[in-house]
């Protein structure tokens, strides 16, 4: 049923009401022909007059349209025309546009503010800004990119023992430079597995190793495109340069590590393991705080051109004390390096003669000389003179008993430290010696050659 209007024709006019007093058309209202008997009865007569009544069922029944059509209205409340409802409407539509507008911005703003305070809701972390892909070249970025597809990592297998290492290629006929130490398991049979950056592995064989100087040379074959390392020179490194290493510390390939040269011309012994002597190596090596761990023997030390200067060999460990590269505790920042003018000349022998020639002065030391300075013994280990007869040390004037404190003016404090001045030149150098024996003198000598260790 559609709803009942009603509304007065004149917006001034008393509304009708029943016997009882009640307003018809406000809290009484009936459809057409449901008026009760007695209201129809109590009804009066329409009078004359300004007020005449308006009966809203007359309408009706007569078939006519009301007058108003709309909801109804409160009491005494005028009703609006058309226009004005339209008016009206808009008016209601912008208010509740702008109220709702407000609304949205305040309770946005409260939950945004929660939201932040309590961390409600999925994170969302700052993304990193671009990175320009280029490195500059002497960045460790940029020495790592050039480097890294010449250095190659070597597991070694022989019958009591196995290890890894480090090496780096010299040339495009295969030749790997790297420690002896890394080597030496399968020196007298064995396997070297040699795994270059891209992850290409190929069987290695021992060209040539010394234990002297702790290098040896492994060749692979049947590998094309091998790169080449540039060789620097370890003469023009200057304290405080710089410097790269590469290795597989821990089996950890193609790690690179970064420092200064901390030191120059630092003698250190290492191996000796034997007992004998045998493998012991002298070298007069450049130290660097570059982190150097076992597993990085025999890999690159490099300068700011991404050239080896050294060939990384051994660190001092807070451990035990020793400078082993093949102990198993951590770098402490002590890590030395074989320079690289050494270790060319020694490479070259071994890939062409198959060993590496010794300088040396032609006399045995006392080991056990206790006093500053390295004292030639009483005699050699085989019970003849301690000065090899017609030997570069017979020739200088050198005898039993001198004590040499310094090599071409560099001061020396024992027989190791000798041996690793003068394995730091070339057979056929001369060097000038300050030597102690009931007085100062100065011998010059031009240094021997020996294929022994």
């Amino acid at each position: 049923m559609a709803p009942a209007t009603s509304a007065p024709a004149d917006p001034g006019a008393p509304p009708s009401v029943d016997a009882s007093g009640s307003a018809l058309g406000a809290s009484s209202v009936y459809a057409p022909g449901e008026l009760p008997d007695s209201a129809a009865a109590a009804a009066p007569e329409p009078a004359a007059g300004p007020w005449p009544r308006y009966d809203p069922w007359a309408a009706s029944a007569a078939g006519q349209q009301p007058t108003m059509h709309g909801p109804l209205q409160q009491t005494g409340a005028a009703v609006p025309t058309e226009q004005q409802r339209r008016k009206r409407g808009r008016r209601l539509l912008l208010v509740w546009t702008l109220l709702v507008a407000v609304l949205s911005s305040g309770i946005g703003g409260l939950v945004g503010a929660y939201v932040e305070r309590e961390g409600v809701g999925d994170v969302h972390l700052p993304q990193p800004g671009k990175v320009p892909a280029g490195r500059a070249p002497d960045s460790v970025a940029g020495i790592a990119a050039r480097a890294l597809p010449s250095v190659v990592t070597l597991h070694v297998r022989g019958a009591d023992e196995a290890g890894t290492g480090t090496g780096f290629v010299l040339d495009a006929r295969g030749h790997i430079l790297t420690n002896n130490h890394v080597v030496e398991p399968a020196a007298s049979g064995g396997e070297i597995s040699v795994t270059f950056s891209s992850g290409a592995t190929a069987k290695g064989k021992v060209v040539g190793r010394d234990s002297g100087y702790d290098l040896a040379v492994v060749q692979v074959t049947g590998v094309h495109g091998l790169t080449p390392m540039p060789l620097g020179n370890s003469d023009d490194v200057r304290v405080g340069d710089p410097v790269v290493a590469i290795g597989a510390p821990f089996d950890l390939a193609n790690t690179v590590t970064s420092g200064i040269i901390s030191a120059k011309e630092r003698p250190i012994t290492a191996g000796g393991e034997k007992g004998d002597g045998s493998d012991v190596s002298y070298v007069d090596a450049l130290q660097t705080d570059a982190p150097i761990n076992p597993g990085n023997s025999g890999g690159p030390l490099l300068d700011s051109r991404a050239r080896v200067i050294g060939i990384n060999s051994a660190i001092r460990s807070a451990a035990d004390g020793t400078d082993s590269g093949t102990g198993q505790a951590g770098s402490i920042g002590l890590g030395f390096a074989i320079p690289v003018n050494q270790a060319r000349r020694v490479a070259e022998e071994l890939i062409n003669d198959g060993h590496a020639t010794h300088p040396v002065i032609g006399v045995t030391l006392d080991m056990g000389y206790t006093g500053d300075g390295a004292r030639i013994d009483a005699k050699a280990r085989d019970g003849g003179p301690a000065v090899t007869k017609g030997g570069p040390g017979d020739r200088a004037g050198l005898r039993a008993g001198d004590v040499i404190t310094e090599v071409d003016g560099q001061r020396v404090h024992s027989g190791e430290e000798l041996i690793v001045k003068i394995r730091a030149h070339r057979p056929g150098d001369r060097l000038r010696l300050t030597v102690e024996h009931g007085g100062t003198r100065e011998v010059s000598l031009v240094l021997g050659a020996s294929d022994q260790n």
